[in-house]
């Protein structure tokens, strides 16, 4: 794995994308459902903000 530098700034922006391990495949768009309440489960533990996301059938970016 990379090993990269994060600078750790209260209230900065982070950009990332998530790759499904089999990109055949189109889970992300076939069940965005589940994805939404997952985000939300985890937001309502730990607080964050999503400025952008692009789901797309095989991997996401979000910002």
């Amino acid at each position: 794995m990379q090993d990269y530098r994060r600078n750790r700034v209260p209230g900065g922006t982070y950009f990332f994308t998530v790759n499904l391990l089999e990109r055949r495949r189109r889970l992300l768009v076939d069940h965005v459902g589940a994805l939404r309440a997952a985000v939300r489960t985890v937001r309502d533990r730990r607080p964050f903000h999503i400025d952008a996301w692009v789901v797309l059938p095989d991997h996401l970016h979000c910002l």
